[in-house]
């Protein structure tokens, strides 16, 4: 083989065959993310439903959609401001109870003090309730906590009440018990994630902080915890984006309605009413668009909150 051969084969650049084993992922999201995503935008500025049997639309309203969503009602109250407020409070019961359960339980699993034998099992059994449908798990409470429900039984075996409790019936405990179902069902899945974070971190550094004195607690702010920020970072932000959707297990729960007085109600529910009963698809768009910038920016606050310059 000539010189200039060799120089060719030799120069040879396997490059495109990365470009062409991702190119199954693009076309999905592109088809199956990015149009869609483009196409309720577009959507968004229509007006574009269904009134009993009569189709109304398409016509272009511009922002009328936006208008009509913070728009005060009769009781002088938006709506669109009023579920945001319930879903964020929603999430913050539940993530933060998570989100520090989850730090303590996967600092206890992956101490090398304590040096805890079985961790395959540990994982296994904290991370069955995520294996359980939201719907089944929402079933189930309701069961749990109905007015002829075991809960209700016990208090009144015991003498705490004589009536049974409406516990569907108060802000309370309709919030508490979907923070707290929410909470059970991804404690376990945001452990693991977290304590994989620790793992990856070098054995030595603990060691070098053992050798200087370090307490559990010094070693836990000034080694595990700024080294594990990014996954952690990672993990609060991916709660909040679920979160923001949450839908299954307050839907079930209250039967759609968000009770008492809506304020149960989360931001996909009422999505849902425009797209399931009047089939409003502009105002459905809307909503979508609302709920990608709030998701956006809470994204971004989180993010700068967490993370700092070196």
């Amino acid at each position: 083989m000539s010189e200039t051969g060799r120089k060719k084969k030799r120069g040879i650049s396997y490059a495109k065959w990365g470009y062409l084993f991702v190119l199954p992922f693009l076309l999905a999201y592109f088809l199956f993310t990015f149009y869609p995503q483009v196409l309720t935008i577009y959507n968004s500025f229509f007006e574009n439903y269904r009134d009993g049997l009569t189709q109304v639309g398409p016509n272009f309203v511009g922002f009328g959609n936006y208008v009509k969503l913070f728009t005060p009602d009769k009781s002088g109250s938006i709506d669109i401001l009023k579920y945001t407020g319930n879903t964020i409070i929603l999430w913050l019961l539940g993530a933060v109870p998570q989100i520090v359960v989850a730090l303590l339980l996967a600092i206890f699993f992956t101490s090398y003090r304590l040096n805890i034998k079985g961790q395959q099992f540990f994982k296994t059994v904290i991370y069955m309730p995520n294996l359980i449908m939201a719907s089944a798990f929402s079933m189930l409470f309701y069961t749990l906590f109905s007015n002829v429900g075991p809960v209700n039984q016990v208090i009144q075996a015991i003498g705490w009440s004589d009536v049974p409790i409406d516990f569907f019936a108060r802000r309370v405990t309709v919030r508490s018990l979907i923070s707290l179902m929410n909470f059970l069902m991804w404690f376990g899945n945001t452990t693991i994630l977290l304590m994989a974070g620790i793992m990856s971190i070098d054995q030595s550094l603990f060691e070098a902080a053992n050798l200087d004195g370090a307490s559990s607690v010094q070693t836990f702010f000034r080694v595990t915890l700024p080294l594990l920020m990014p996954i952690l970072v990672y993990t609060v932000i991916t709660a909040m984006i679920g979160g923001l959707q949450m839908f299954d297990v307050p839907q079930i729960l209250t039967n759609g309605s968000g009770t008492p007085n809506r304020s149960s109600m989360t931001l996909i529910m009422y999505l849902n009413n425009y797209l399931g009963r009047s089939k409003n698809y502009g105002m459905a768009g809307a909503i979508s668009v609302i709920i990608f910038i709030i998701t956006g920016l809470l994204s971004l606050v989180v993010y700068r909150s967490l993370t700092k310059k070196d």
